[in-house]
């Protein structure tokens, strides 16, 4: 099976999927803020009477190109998620692991409903994601993580290469061996990483955009080479660019269309991709011919 993104409904296209036919599953389901939610893209540009100020005192002009949105509010939540999860529970094959990126909003409800779904046995790790970036309010504690649920279908037997883990730096390499210092150590359940920044390169503009590390350190630990990895809520894409730099398969699959003209751009490299209810080549065109007042290749010229 080649890598495939499907513009669809999620709960409609899981039900065409075979049972134990995924590896393993990523999902970041929308956290049910009660609001919509909004990205603005932007573009600066040097100029002497702009309007933002960067480094060493130069000035620059910032240009609005476009914003994405979509909604983020469900009356049920619950009922929302647990045909998708009951779903997810099937296509997984037996030695499955399914990650649920949650916030503290919901992940309290949604652990419970994922015990009676897979088993309590089967709940592998809370991971907890912290960051430290954005406002901070002065009457509560600024909330600064999300929550990660890990599933397995079978406990006594599912993927977990700890030899494939990403290692991180000791806080007090001091403490230990200059070997150990050098080789770093593997993450605990709390994972420190910055998130996508504003004018990073992995960002793309789309409002929920996950950070690749986070995505890829998932599929290194929980999957193997050629396996095949699904989310069904795919947002940016970050999954599928997490699998094709990990040598997997992805299934990515989204409704809604500004998460699939990103994607288009995002993988505009990548020609082993079929698209699925959704049709690639005008947006492809655009990107090539600098759509967005910016020079991009296109396929056909790499």
């Amino acid at each position: 099976m080649r890598n495939r993104i499907v513009f669809g409904e999620s709960l409609a296209t899981l039900w065409t999927l075979p049972s134990e036919s995924v590896h393993l599953i990523y999902i970041d389901p929308p956290f049910n803020t009660g609001k919509a939610r909004r990205k603005t893209q932007i573009r600066t540009t040097a100029s002497e009477h702009g309007d933002r100020t960067g480094f060493q005192g130069r000035r620059y002009e910032t240009f609005k190109i476009g914003s994405k949105t979509f909604a983020d509010s469900f009356d049920d939540y619950l009922g929302f998620l647990e045909p998708r999860l009951e779903e997810a529970h099937r296509v997984l094959m037996e030695n499955g692991t399914l990650y649920v990126h949650l916030d503290y909003r919901e992940v309290h409800y949604v652990k419970v409903l994922l015990d009676s779904i897979f088993g309590r046995d089967c709940f592998l790790n809370e991971i907890i994601w912290a960051y430290d970036y954005g406002g901070r309010p002065k009457n509560k504690w600024p909330p600064k993580h999300d929550t990660i649920l890990v599933y397995v279908k079978d406990p006594a037997h599912y993927v977990f290469n700890y030899e494939e883990i990403d290692r991180i730096s000791y806080m007090a390499p001091g403490l230990v061996s200059p070997e150990k210092a050098a080789r770093g150590k593997t993450p605990t359940d709390t994972w420190w990483h910055t998130i996508v920044a504003t004018n990073g390169k992995e960002k793309t503009g789309y409002p929920t955009q996950k950070p690749l590390g986070i995505l890829k350190r998932i599929v290194l630990a929980s999957s193997h080479p050629g396996d095949l990895v699904l989310d069904f809520f795919a947002g940016s894409g970050t999954t599928g660019e997490a699998c094709h730099l990990s040598n997997r398969r992805f299934m990515l699959i989204d409704n809604n269309p500004e998460a699939l003209h990103v994607m288009v751009k995002r993988f505009e490299r990548m020609s082993d991709i079929e698209w699925i209810g959704f049709d690639p080549t005008p947006f492809e065109n655009l990107f090539a011919t600098g759509g967005d007042g910016l020079r991009h290749p296109s396929r056909a010229a790499l």
